[in-house]
């Protein structure tokens, strides 16, 4: 509300309100800070989501990807297939497995498990680490190295590859 001053310029402050009440108030700045933490939190939210909705894409195209073989397996690391003597891996992305290899059983000397980097037995697996099966093949100068998220899922892996080398 505009009204006329003592030295006759015009001034904007409301009736009965000076500049002091003008200013911001406490329960402003509560407000501004309540809606400065709720950001982040709304930015993980739609993080997650996006996560989530990846993760699934994934698992979609690696159900399509598995059903081709008698024995499969999915963790983050690596899929891995079985159909007859032939293994097949690679790694798990939302448009199917990549990076995909082939050996054939006929060709494995011997199978290892590390966990961790260090060989441990098929029979005696620690329940966390990182596991890694390694093939030894003849044809191949190095190994081959299958990852997995759970160690006593990979023995079984090699337990099973192992009766039937």
């Amino acid at each position: 509300m505009l009204r006329m001053v003592k030295n006759k310029e015009w001034s904007t402050e409301a009736k009965g309100q000076n500049n002091s009440e003008l200013k911001t108030s406490p329960h402003s700045l509560h407000i501004m800070e309540r809606g400065l933490f709720w950001l982040p939190l709304l930015a993980l939210f739609f993080w997650l989501t996006w996560a989530g909705w990846n993760e699934y894409q994934k698992l979609e195209a690696y159900k399509i990807w598995a059903a081709q073989f008698e024995r499969a397996k999915y963790d983050i690391y690596a899929v891995l297939g079985q159909k007859g003597r032939e293994l097949t891996w690679g790694l798990p992305t939302r448009k199917g497995a990549v990076n995909l290899e082939t050996v054939s059983l006929n060709d494995v000397k011997s199978i290892r498990l590390l966990v961790n980097e260090k060989p441990v037995a098929l029979e005696t697996v620690p329940a966390k680490g990182r596991a890694v099966l390694e093939l030894m093949c003849a044809d191949r100068p190095t190994p081959i190295r299958i990852p997995f998220t759970e160690p006593p899922l990979a023995a079984k892996w090699g337990q099973y590859l192992q009766e039937n080398l």
